[in-house]
């Protein structure tokens, strides 16, 4: 399939949009208009852009089908600060019901049932059943056009956090276990990054891998490794000496190694990778 995005009717447009770039984090942002009612609504077009400052970024869209603006970017623009609640799975149904399109002057606080706390140094309240709140100063907000599901990005400066207790592991630091977050993907299904959904990839911060174009063609085309697999082979900075090679292979169930079928000796390196042992899955190959 090719798309021209001009060619398309901008609900189908959003449609591939949505469903390709996913899953997309969820803030859920509550403001204040001029005459102090709140709005409490999520925005899954979200993400965090800079450390310091501290800088999160989510855009309200203006509607497709009649071009209006929506209640959270009228209120940054007459209060300019936000508190972005980070949406966990135990919360999701009520976030959903806090999106219907309500009247100005609605509180969703109240009809999406979730409690206010009053913040610290903004006027918006936070939600309390949220596990992460960033308490924001917006800084700007910059229009993208002025059609039918044009953005606009809210720039948002984090001035205080709130992080409840009970997301935080034994290293004092957020477990993705326990904060149980959840994110938008396209049309209607949402996805939720703990349990077996949650995975570990090594990363190269200080090291820098040999490259898989430094793997040996015969590895390369592999019948069982995947490039995944491949990925990982291609993180590890040096490989294995010949005499570490060799004493491994003599430790183990076989002999020669040379007498073991190619796609045999594969699948136990791939084992070896999915148990994050790289260094030995190269002993294997080697």
């Amino acid at each position: 399939m090719l798309i021209n995005p001009k060619e398309l009717s901008v609900p189908n447009l959003q449609s591939y949009l949505q469903g390709a770039v996913s899953p997309r984090p969820i803030a859920l942002a509550s403001t204040i208009d001029k005459d102090g009612n709140v709005n409490l609504s999520p925005f899954s077009f979200f993400n965090l852009f800079s450390m310091n400052p501290p800088i999160l970024i989510f855009s309200p869209s203006r509607r497709v089908r009649d071009n209006s603006t929506k209640h959270t970017l009228q209120n940054v623009q007459e209060v300019p600060e936000v508190v972005i609640n980070i949406v966990s799975y135990n919360m999701v149904e009520q976030v959903s019901l806090a999106s219907c399109d309500f009247p100005k002057g609605m509180n969703e606080f109240m009809k999406a049932g979730f409690t206010e706390v009053a913040s610290t140094q903004v006027k918006p309240p936070r939600v309390a059943e949220s596990p992460v709140s960033f308490e924001c100063k917006v800084n700007q907000v910059i229009p993208l056009g002025q059609e039918g599901g044009a953005g606009n990005l809210v720039i948002c400066e984090a001035v205080l956090i709130h992080i409840a207790d009970e997301v935080l592991g034994a290293d004092g630091f957020i477990d993705p276990n326990k904060i149980d977050a959840v994110a938008r993907m396209g049309q209607d299904y949402y996805c939720r990054a703990s349990g077996e959904n949650v995975f570990t990839v090594p990363k190269p911060n200080t090291k820098v891998g040999i490259g898989i174009d430094q793997i040996p063609v015969h590895i390369r085309n592999s019948n069982v490794l995947t490039g995944n697999d491949l990925g990982r082979l291609g993180n590890i900075e040096k490989l294995p000496t010949e005499n570490e090679v060799k004493l491994f292979q003599s430790e183990k169930i076989w002999k020669d190694a040379s007498k073991i079928g190619i796609d045999e000796l594969h699948r136990l390196a791939k084992n070896y990778l999915s148990e994050g042992n790289i260094e030995e899955a190269w002993k294997v190959l080697l």
